[in-house]
């Protein structure tokens, strides 16, 4: 294995340019989904790597469970400074295990708290008698759309009709999915934190191009955006897609403002997010085969060393 069991660590940094600048030449839906395979792959990986260092670094230490002939020198040989690199990598996947462990504790928390208040109201679109401006989407079989009268009296009826549009498109596009996916990724790694905020930008700005589409009406769309952004202090349920929370609102509205975003599954060549793309795939691509490599390498030096 080598140093190289270390690359899968590192090389979420490959993932920053692509971070900042995927939403420049890609549609909102390609960038979302671009970056949550990227990060989802990587976070893997880095994973895999704690993992193999754990067993390689920890082998030789008494009361362990792992089998005598796994503290083999030659085993311990596969990894640099094995013992201090085990021992670290045990509080590191100890403590990524426990953020995402939390992650999903609370996600799965918000869901059911949110559906139980909700608990006898209309199964597609619920209003609820609140004077604090919010609107978010619940998913779930089947999805609901929540928003407070406080919200629906900042809008007028065509504005009204882009916000449930924006938050029915959350439900179609199943965004907490993606959402989920870079919270753990970004959990299991931290380097991957900004494909997180990245993720998060491009489900709203997927959910406004969705809305402005449906509405028929870009500039209107923008307009229900920012004047939701004006009221909106806060969300019942944070960490529910909420209509004008997530993601800096100027640049959404901007965005609405100009011309339909290309549809191109890949940036056009000879500009930075298509170098920016080339080197994420080149980052993600090398950590995946150092991770399979180190897998492979340590597998066959265990059974080498542990008698039939």
């Amino acid at each position: 294995m080598g140093v190289f069991v270390f690359l899968p660590l590192v090389l979420p940094l490959t993932a920053l340019p692509i971070a900042r600048l995927a939403g420049h030449s890609l549609h909102p839906r390609a960038t979302t989904r671009l970056l949550t395979a990227v990060g989802a792959v990587l976070a893997l990986c880095s994973t895999l790597c704690l993992t193999l260092l754990m067993v390689v670094g920890t082998a030789q230490l008494p009361g362990n469970p792992l089998p005598d002939s796994w503290s083999d020198p030659e085993v311990r040989a596969a990894v640099p400074y094995a013992e201090v690199s085990g021992t670290v990598a045990i509080a590191a996947l100890a403590a990524v295990l426990l953020r995402c462990g939390l992650i999903l504790a609370r996600h799965y928390r918000v869901r059911h708290r949110a559906r139980r208040a909700l608990a006898g109201l209309p199964a597609t679109l619920a209003v609820l008698p609140d004077p604090d401006p919010y609107a978010y989407a619940l998913p779930g079989a089947p999805g609901r759309v929540v928003v407070s009268t406080g919200m629906l009296d900042c809008l007028d009826p065509a504005e009204r009709r882009a916000l449930i549009a924006h938050e029915r498109a959350h439900l179609t596009g199943r965004h907490h999915r993606f959402l989920l996916t870079s919270q753990l990724a970004a959990g299991l790694n931290p380097f991957l934190r900004p494909l997180r905020t990245a993720v998060a930008f491009g489900t709203e700005r997927w959910a406004d191009e969705d809305a402005a589409q449906a509405v028929g009406d870009r500039r209107l769309t923008a307009r229900a955006v920012g004047k939701a952004a004006l009221h909106t202090h806060r969300t019942p349920h944070p960490g529910l897609a909420a209509f004008a929370e997530s993601g800096p609102v100027p640049r959404r509205v901007a965005a609405l403002l100009a011309p339909v975003p290309p549809s191109h599954h890949w940036p056009p060549p000879h500009t930075p997010t298509a170098l920016a793309t080339l080197i994420a795939a080149a980052g993600t691509a090398a950590s995946a085969a150092s991770a399979t490599n180190a897998a492979i390498a340590l597998l066959l030096v265990l059974k080498a060393a542990t008698p039939l």
